[in-house]
C-alpha cells in the first residue's frame, strides 16, 4: 500500500471544479506565505481526500454505504463527500465530542453514533460495523486514496509559489503530512509541527509503527490517539518535526486572527505557532498550511481573550 505523485495528479482531476482552490497569500508580519486551507468545503483541507476517496468507490460499494471514524474535520468531509455522491454515511463518533462537530455532521447529511466511550471504543466500533453491514471504512489517514487527495495542496503551492522550499504543517495522524511529502516528491522540505501533548506521529516514527498514546491539547484536529501507519511509512526520513507548546498554539491563533485575519482553529494555528515562537525560522520560500478553521466559538473567545 503506496501513494504516488501521479496518484496525487490523478485526484486533482477527480477534484477539479468540485472543491475550493484555497488561496496563497504573504504575511510580512510572519516573513512567510499562508495557504488558507481553512476556506476549503467544509472548513478543513479534509474535504480533498474525503471526496477523492469516495468518488473512486465502485457502484456496489456505493450500494453497501461508508462509515468512517472521527470527531471533528474528517467527520464533516466525509459526511459532505458521501452527500456529493449520493452515498449513505455512517460516523463514529464518542462521548465527550464537541456537539456542534456534530451536529455538523448531521447537517451533512451523515447518520452519527455517540455511544463508544472513547476515540479508541469508536474506532474499534466503526472497523466491526465495516465487517457486518459492507460498509466500506473511508480511514481519517490511513487511505491512499485519501492521502493523495489531500496530496493536491501541495500542487497548488507548487503552482503558486515559484520559490518554494520549505512546507510547515501541524500533523496528527500524518494523512496531510504524507500527502504533501508525495506531492512534494523532494521538491522542498517539509517540517511536521505537533502539539508537545500530542505526540502519536513522533511516538509513531520512534517506535517504527503506529502506536497509541495519550493526548490532552487545545489542538483536538492534531490529537488522534494513534497516527496512520501508511503516513508513517511514506514520511519516514522525508521530515523534520518541531513540537509546540499550547501557549505556541494559542499564540498562533490569536496572530492568525489579529494579523492576518484568519479565524482559524487551534490546529489550524500550530504551523504558525512554531514559526512565530522562533522554532521554525521563517525564510523565502517558506508555505505555513492554516489547516481548518472548525473551532467551538466559546472555545475560541478563550483562547483570542486569553483565558
Amino acid at each position: 500500500m503506496s501513494v504516488s505523485r501521479e496518484d496525487v495528479e490523478h485526484a486533482r482531476s477527480v477534484l477539479a471544479g468540485r472543491i475550493h482552490r484555497t488561496p496563497t497569500f504573504t504575511s510580512a508580519s510572519l516573513g512567510v506565505s499562508l495557504k488558507a486551507e481553512l476556506f476549503q468545503k467544509t472548513g478543513s483541507f479534509k474535504a480533498r481526500g474525503a471526496l477523492n476517496r469516495i468518488a473512486a468507490l465502485t457502484p456496489e460499494e456505493r450500494e453497501r454505504g461508508v462509515v468512517t471514524w472521527s470527531a471533528g474535520n474528517h467527520a464533516q468531509a466525509v459526511a459532505w463527500a458521501a452527500g456529493e455522491e449520493g452515498v449513505d454515511c455512517l460516523v463514529q463518533m464518542w462521548v465527550g465530542v464537541s456537539p456542534l462537530k456534530a451536529e455538523a455532521t448531521r447537517g451533512y447529511g451523515a447518520t452519527v453514533d455517540l455511544s463508544p466511550p472513547d476515540a479508541a471504543a469508536a474506532y474499534e466500533r466503526a472497523l466491526a460495523v465495516a465487517d457486518e453491514e459492507g460498509r466500506v471504512f473511508v480511514h481519517p489517514h490511513s487511505d491512499p486514496l485519501v492521502v493523495a487527495g489531500h496530496g493536491t495542496l501541495a500542487l497548488e503551492l507548487l503552482e503558486d509559489l515559484t520559490d518554494l522550499e520549505t512546507v510547515v504543517v501541524g500533523v496528527g495522524g500524518g494523512g496531510l503530512l504524507a500527502g504533501i511529502v508525495t506531492a512534494l516528491d523532494g521538491r522542498a522540505r517539509v517540517i511536521a509541527v505537533e502539539p508537545e501533548r500530542a505526540q502519536a506521529f513522533s511516538a509513531g516514527l520512534a517506535a517504527g509503527r503506529s502506536v497509541r498514546v495519550e493526548t490532552d491539547t487545545i489542538a483536538d484536529g492534531l490529537a488522534p490517539p494513534f497516527a496512520g501507519e501508511l503516513p508513517l511509512e511514506l514520511c519516514r526520513g522525508r521530515v523534520e518535526a518541531v513540537l509546540v507548546t499550547e501557549d505556541e498554539i494559542a499564540d498562533g491563533m490569536r496572530f492568525l486572527y489579529a494579523r492576518a485575519k484568519l479565524a482559524c482553529e487551534p490546529a489550524g494555528a500550530a504551523a504558525a505557532g512554531a514559526v512565530l515562537a522562533g522554532k521554525v525560522e521563517a525564510a523565502r520560500g517558506m508555505a505555513v498550511i492554516v489547516s481548518g478553521g472548525n473551532v467551538d466559538p466559546q472555545q475560541a473567545a478563550a483562547i483570542l481573550e486569553r483565558q
